[in-house]
């Protein structure tokens, strides 16, 4: 049995971080999908995407930094001018976005994607 989605979104909401940022996560592109056997990856900074919703649709750019308590990703170029000048980063939630290329520096995650392939195959 399901729980109703109001208890499911509250322990979302109310999640401690190390798992929140489990839910932090976006689909790859056709050809990482192809690559990798798996639809969908945890993003972190350094993760090259396009967004594919919204008012910044079509731009790519690398995530600066991954916002867990909103499931938010502050990409590279993507910025509002404030009133009393400056830029300010646009935050775009990780829904909304597509991983065109991966950053392997971490064998951890270099061992995540091996298992996910394995499991696919």
């Amino acid at each position: 049995m399901v729980k109703p989605s109001k208890t499911r979104l509250e322990q979302i909401y109310n999640a401690p971080a190390h798992r929140r940022s489990a839910h932090v996560g976006a689909h790859l592109s056709p050809e990482l999908r192809a690559q990798y056997g798996t639809r969908s990856v945890r993003v972190i900074k350094g993760d090259s995407v396009k967004v594919v919703k919204g008012e910044y649709k079509g731009i790519e750019g690398k995530i600066n930094k991954v916002h867990t308590e909103g499931g938010k990703l502050a990409i590279e170029g993507i910025q509002r001018e404030k009133v009393r000048g400056g830029n300010v980063p646009v935050l775009i939630h990780a829904s909304n976005v597509m991983i065109v290329g991966l950053k392997l520096d971490d064998k951890w995650r270099q061992s995540i994607l091996e298992r996910k392939r394995k499991g696919a195959s």
